[in-house]
């Protein structure tokens, strides 16, 4: 769950507050003093911040600005009665990243923080790489040193599996549970038959291997210079 942290000194907003992150899910400690607060945000244990603009202890404007020096880049949501243009560019020009004036609707400011934290999350690797093997999640093509390798939907499967553990040994029977989805009979070749059809695929001739076998065990996806066994 994502933690806020709440700098508001009246009381009754805060409450206000913290219960509408609740009901989207979120967790929020609250705070009332302006210097208090910088020093809990300093900490870097929360996704957001909504920080009032009128604070005893130290001005919301400075906490936001204190917090931009010190290289803290938590999303800070500014909340304040003051209303007029010059005010709301202030704030941002501060360093906010939106403001909301008062009084407020619960539901748009919780909308307001949801997309606060959405834009600081990472976008999710479309790509996949292990040495020159790339793998793209998108649209499914698998290429070796820049060219295309046509893959069945199953070897697709293993070898998405493979590269998303490379350097780690696999055992058949993580394989087998992963990749066809039930559990793993121990007198079937099916995942050696997959491994070798995917092998003369990927590891062509003059190709440095990057499927490595661990005689018991199970396979290692790896760039050769990685790789502790042989293939």
């Amino acid at each position: 769950m994502p933690r806020v942290l709440v700098i508001e000194d009246d009381e009754t907003t805060a409450r206000e507050i913290v219960a509408e992150l609740s009901v989207h899910g979120m967790t929020a400690d609250w705070v009332g003093d302006g210097r208090e607060g910088l020093e809990r945000a300093r900490q870097g244990d929360y996704e957001l911040v909504t920080l009032d603009r009128m604070l005893p202890g130290m001005d919301g404007i400075d906490v936001v600005a204190e917090l931009r020096r010190s290289q803290v880049d938590t999303p800070v949501l500014m909340i304040s009665a003051l209303s007029d243009v010059d005010e709301r560019v202030r704030g941002l020009r501060a360093g906010g990243d939106d403001y909301l004036t008062k009084p407020f609707a619960p539901d748009e400011m919780a909308a307001r923080a949801e997309v606060l934290l959405r834009r600081r999350q990472p976008q999710a690797a479309q790509r996949l790489r292990v040495g020159d093997l790339e793998l793209d999640l998108v649209s499914h093509v698998a290429y070796r040193n820049g060219q295309p390798l046509t893959l069945q939907p199953t070897e697709y499967r293993l070898l998405e599996f493979l590269m998303r553990n490379s350097g780690q040994v696999v055992t058949r029977t993580m394989i087998f549970e992963t990749v066809w989805g039930f559990h793993f009979d121990p007198g079937t070749n099916v995942i050696d038959v997959h491994i070798g059809r995917l092998r003369r695929k990927i590891d062509g001739a003059g190709q440095p291997a990057l499927i490595h076998t661990v005689r018991g065990t199970g396979y290692m996806m790896a760039a050769s210079h990685e790789a502790a066994v042989t293939p």
